[in-house]
């Protein structure tokens, strides 16, 4: 991957002199010092949009909730002596812990098995750090119950204020701090606090990278080249226009199957999550199973398209795409596949489709962890009421776009401390390089959206659930309904989705006209879709007989080991099994992975 020479090396062992540790310490705050100041600079020029001081618009709600507390007293008491009875229990057990007494008593509270803030042994073995411990998640189950058993809070702001809530409560972790994090106090009296410099200048490099903002730096960025140890399967783009670029994959085998697979991924990141590395490519994959792939990548558009629609990536992105494998690949019919929001474009060309007689070009659909119907579409709802959708068309009324860090910093937020608060303990605290992994580099090569495209996405989809009624929608000026959508159809959701839950997905599937195949996936909105059978890991069930399915439900069924990749493709052969000899690409605008996927938002 990265030369290690090339990069700063982990605080050593070795003690410093304190004057010299204010003087550096200076030093890099002074470097930061002009980033930050023209960060202001533009903020000042920038015109003031409202609510920006409360970007979750979660203030009358959190108003209500007060108004609500203090109408039922006798909950409230009752909050607090459960509260102040555990917190004299977590102290009692502790005194007997520092005086080296055994306690027989469990502890009140415990971290979640997945939580890795406090697997450092000191936060259960040290009577101080353990009592921190326990009062931190004891006051965060408390608020949360609060919020939780409050009753005339419509559901909407509570799990808008339960969401905030969570977002305070990670962001106050003692973990975070360097004088209650034993890890990093460890580190920093062995390092006579060569760590808290190294993060300075960590600090100080993220500030300069994100221009006056603090850009976390998540992996080793050096490590990674797309077209080299990232996006490796060979190909061809053979066509191109402002929305996309679209690659045909060299064949693998001598014969392939006569339908084709387009793949329509989303346009929040770039399109090589299903093309990281050869052993873990969907794409590569599928090319060594005989089939013959395409797959859209999106452009990172700028202000020139910002008025490019949703209806523009039907016509010029989708059918553009599937018109063009019929011409040079000679086919009638292809299976398209779209991921996420893809699959949400795929389901609105799919209905356009059927009502303009063009539905006969597509053999099956796969949809990948797809939203259709939004009515419980999960945390990122929070995030798209009229208030703030009306702010972030201000915003991008002003630049044409909605710029990447946005929606980034909002997916960060959803697993805020695995993506945000992670880092800022390992490499500021910690003074720690970020470790390279290709995932997270893909996290972060994420693109901007069209303003127009984006705006009708947003009410459409998100607060208007209009995709899920009849006729409610049109494009190009006719009107859509995804009940009539007859195209054989498999759809693929996974169990710990946060971004499309599963229960959502499968509301979406079941609106559908057409022979319906759910399959749920272990893991989550990236690793259940990107699970290769030779890893061996994870598992699925098939709830394609399942009419009305649930949680529990899965508690009734044995899940099949291993990935979902092979079923799909036993499914495809089910659809049609012809074989015929593999396609040569018809001509080359440039190799794989192409340009669109190169580019940054500036250029």
């Amino acid at each position: 991957m990265s030369d290690p020479s090339s990069k700063k090396q982990n605080p050593p062992s070795a003690p410093i002199d304190p004057v010299a540790f204010g003087r550096k310490w200076a030093e890099l705050a002074e470097h930061a010092i002009p980033a930050v100041q023209a960060a202001l600079a533009r903020l000042k020029q920038e015109s003031p949009t409202k609510n920006a001081f409360d970007p979750m618009n979660v203030r009358q709600a959190m108003l209500d909730t007060w108004y609500y507390w203090a109408k039922q007293p006798d909950k409230l008491n009752q909050w607090q002596v459960d509260y102040f009875q555990a917190c004299i229990d977590i102290t009692q057990q502790n005194i007997v812990k520092f005086m080296g007494q055994d306690t027989p008593d469990a502890p009140v509270i415990t971290p979640d098995k997945s939580d890795r803030r406090f697997r450092d042994p000191a936060w259960t073995d040290n009577a101080a750090f353990d009592t921190l411990k326990q009062l931190y998640l004891l006051t965060g189950r408390t608020l949360h119950a609060m919020v939780s058993e409050t009753q005339n809070i419509n559901g909407d702001d509570r799990q808008r204020l339960d969401f905030a809530l969570k977002q305070w409560i990670d962001a106050l972790s003692p973990s975070n701090f360097a004088l209650t994090n034993p890890e990093v106090l460890r580190l920093t009296l062995e390092t006579g606090g060569q760590n808290l410099l190294h993060g300075m200048e960590n600090m100080v490099e993220d500030v300069k990278r994100g221009n006056g903002t603090l850009k976390i730096a998540k992996t080793d960025y050096n490590a990674f080249k797309i077209g080299h140890n990232l996006a490796m399967t060979p190909g061809d783009v053979i066509f191109r226009n402002d929305l996309f670029e679209l690659i045909q994959y060299t064949p693998t085998t001598p014969q392939v199957d006569a339908l084709p697979v387009l793949i329509v991924p989303p346009w929040i990141n770039k399109y090589y999550i299903l093309d990281m590395r050869p052993d873990n490519s969907f794409i590569k994959w599928a090319v060594d199973q005989g089939l013959t792939v395409y797959v859209m990548s999106w452009v990172n558009p700028t202000a020139k398209l910002a008025r490019k629609s949703f209806d523009d990536y039907v016509q010029e992105g989708l059918l553009q795409a599937a018109a063009q494998i019929r011409a040079t690949g000679n086919v009638k019919q292809m299976h398209v596949v779209g991921y996420c929001i893809g699959g949400t474009l795929l389901a609105t060309t799919l209905a356009y489709a059927e009502r303009t007689h063009q539905a006969d070009q597509f053999a099956s659909a796969t949809f990948l962890t797809t939203l259709i119907d939004f009515r419980h579409a999960g945390e990122l709802r929070l995030f798209t009421d009229k208030e703030q959708i009306e702010m972030l068309e201000r915003v991008m009324a002003e630049k044409g776009v909605l710029d990447a860090g946005t929606l980034q910093n909002t997916f960060s937020l959803l697993r805020a401390n695995d993506l945000i608060w992670s880092f800022v303990v390992n490499n500021y605290l910690m003074g720690r390089e970020p470790f390279p992994f290709d995932l997270l580099y893909w996290n972060d090569d994420s693109t901007n959206m069209p303003a127009a495209m984006h705006s009708y996405y947003l009410r459409n989809m998100y607060l208007d659930n209009q995709l899920a009624k009849p006729d409610a929608l049109n494009v190009s000026g006719t009107p859509i309904d995804v009940r009539r959508i007859r195209t054989p159809s498999y759809f693929l959701s996974a169990k710990e989705d946060h971004i499309a839950p599963w229960l959502a997905t499968y509301e979406g599937a079941k609106l559908l006209s057409a022979d319906v195949h759910f399959v749920l996936s272990g893991s989550g909105h990236v690793a259940g879709v990107v699970n290769p059978p030779m890893a061996q890991k994870y598992h699925y069930w098939d709830l394609s007989t399942t009419p009305h399915a649930g949680n529990d439900t899965l508690e009734n069924m044995t899940p099949i080991q291993g990935s979902w990749w092979p079923h799909w493709r036993a499914w495809l052969r089910q659809i049609n099994s012809t074989q015929v000899t593999a396609r040569i690409t018809p001509v080359s605008l440039a190799p794989a992975p192409g340009t669109y996927v190169q580019k940054k938002a500036t250029e």
